[in-house]
């Protein structure tokens, strides 16, 4: 291997697409286990690497020499080879720094909590130290002489502004958390004076933790641009070059178009699969449509499932499906059925990884269709259209008008989705 990535489990990494944008050298994404990363490093068989979770200390007996800031923080993530000398750093203080810069916060004089305990945390009390933090917890679920609790964050910290979550809490392959790690890594609601939220995690794009404190109107944002910029770094590092300062920028927002899901909500006949059909050819997308999912995954036709299970089974294969086969994955064009916007399971789903337009056709122009159980009638129509309406609006990134054919629908969502 000349350059590569290690970890543990990486299934879920985008640093080989961020690399092979920077430049044509070979980049491998390489899972070492645990009781192999030894023998590994001892080999030396690069030119360098990035480390990930969970290596990023124990590489460092390993190393001739380690940069002051990675020395500081006591965590490396890139390690270069030069004449058989391994040399150490950490390009993630330069990802996280960036990445609060580019959200607008200040940690200037503000109280700031870091939650987890493990390198990238040590980068990051380190970053908010350099920012000019006021006071910075390390939060731990067990308390040490250097971690307070998350029990005695909630009990005497309630003043906390500024949050930076280094913990898997959210991550692929379990957004929704599992029996022992929860969805999101803290409680946004608890805290009144929260000014902004950071979260390393990138896949998911938008973490639970992420999403609960949109909802609130606080910044957030996930970690693909410090992924990207630590990326940049490390390169530079790599190769001895320097890159114009506007590359992180332009490779982020690739990458994000990349990553990103289209997903088309609005009532039955709004014409979601028709739009979706056009966009998905112009933009390279894959084309899922739930219903049609929904179908090949039950057997039955909608109808049948409507007559045998009711409304609330279908709504429940609607959600099983969602999370079963599109919302954890990326480049879907995703055309919703009418009414997956009305549990906010679904639509916390879609966000995670999607951007929502809402195809709002006039009901006037809303036609009844057999196949659809709660739109069989003129009068079913208007019951869903008044009963759905608002909720479509609000949990839609873009309200789309449905005006004129499908081409010229499809051209005002392209033109959004170009901006990204």
């Amino acid at each position: 291997m000349q350059y590569g990535c290690i970890g543990e489990h990486l299934k879920h990494s985008f640093s080989a697409e961020i690399h092979h944008a920077l430049g044509e050298y070979p980049y491998e994404i390489c899972e070492v286990p645990s009781d192999g990363l030894d023998e590994f490093m001892q080999a030396r068989a690069f030119c360098g690497i990035n480390v990930t979770i969970p290596y990023k200390e124990r590489v460092i007996p390993h190393l001739f020499w380690i940069s002051e800031q990675a020395k500081a923080i006591g965590a490396v993530n890139t390690v270069v080879n030069r004449d058989g000398k391994l040399y150490g750093y950490n390009t993630d203080f330069y990802g996280m720094s960036a990445l609060i810069r580019r959200l607008g916060l200040s940690l200037e004089g503000k109280k700031v909590a870091v939650l987890g305990s493990g390198g990238t945390s040590r980068t990051a009390l380190a970053v908010a130290k350099s920012m000019g933090a006021g006071t910075v917890l390390c939060v731990s679920r067990r308390e040490t002489d250097s971690t307070v609790s998350y029990e005695r964050l909630y009990g005497e910290h309630t003043d906390l502004q500024i949050v930076i979550n280094t913990t898997p809490c959210g991550m692929y392959p379990y957004p929704d958390g599992t029996e022992t790690m929860a969805a999101a890594a803290v409680d946004v609601a608890r805290f009144p004076a929260l000014e902004g939220v950071v979260d390393a995690v990138y896949n998911p794009l938008r973490s639970q933790l992420v999403l609960d404190a949109r909802a609130r109107g606080i910044p957030a944002e996930g970690g693909l641009f410090m992924l990207v910029a630590q990326a940049v770094r490390a390169s530079e590092i790599f190769l001895d070059v320097t890159y114009p300062e506007e590359i992180a920028e332009q490779i982020y927002r690739r990458l994000l178009r990349q990553k990103e899901n289209l997903v088309l909500t609005g009532m039955p006949g709004s014409g979601k699969s028709t739009v979706g059909r056009l966009l998905a050819a112009r933009l390279g997308l894959e084309l899922f449509d739930l219903d049609a999912a929904i179908v090949d995954r039950v057997g039955k036709p909608i109808p049948t499932i409507f007559a045998e299970e009711g409304e609330c089974g279908f709504r429940a294969w609607e959600t099983r499906v969602l999370k079963e086969q599109a919302t954890q994955r990326n480049g879907l064009l995703i055309a919703t059925g009418g009414g997956a916007v009305l549990k906010d399971e679904n639509i916390n789903a879609l966000r995670r990884n999607g951007r929502i337009y809402f195809l709002d056709r006039p009901l006037q122009d809303l036609l009844p269709t057999e196949d659809r159980p709660l739109a069989s009638s003129a009068e079913a129509i208007r019951a869903r259209y008044e009963e759905r309406y608002q909720r479509y609006c609000t949990t839609a990134d873009l309200r789309i008008a449905v005006q004129g054919d499908p081409e010229t629908v499809a051209n005002a969502i392209e033109r959004d989705w170009s901006q990204l």
